[in-house]
C-alpha cells in the first residue's frame, strides 16, 4: 500500500491490521507515534518505543510494480471463475 496524503505521502508499506468497522488501516512503518511505556514484567524492556496507528483507507493505495505508484483497482473473473486485481492505469495484474 502507498500513502496518498499527510506527513507519510509517498511511502509504502505491508498492512499488518485491518479495520473496516473503523475504515482504518495499520500499516508498517506508516503513521507512527511514540509512547512511554513502563517496565511490566521480569525481563521486558521500558522506555519511548514507535508503534504504527490506524490511517484512514482513503488516504492509501494499492501499489501497482508496472506504473510504480499508488492506483485504483478493478476486479476481473477469469474463465475458472477466479478473481484477480487488475490496475485501472496499466490493465496489468497487481
Amino acid at each position: 500500500m502507498q500513502v496518498l496524503s499527510g506527513r507519510d505521502k509517498g511511502k509504502s508499506g505491508k498492512v499488518l491490521e485491518l479495520l473496516p468497522d473503523e475504515q482504518r488501516a495499520v500499516i508498517e512503518g506508516i503513521n507512527l507515534v511514540k509512547k512511554h511505556m513502563r517496565k511490566r514484567k521480569e525481563g521486558e524492556t521500558g522506555g519511548i518505543k514507535e508503534i504504527p496507528v490506524p490511517l484512514r483507507t482513503s488516504k492509501i493505495a494499492l501499489f501497482c510494480g508496472n506504473c510504480q505508484r499508488g492506483v485504483r483497482f478493478a476486479i476481473k473473473v477469469m474463465a475458472d471463475k477466479t478473481k484477480i486485481r487488475i490496475c485501472k492505469k496499466c490493465h496489468q495484474e497487481i
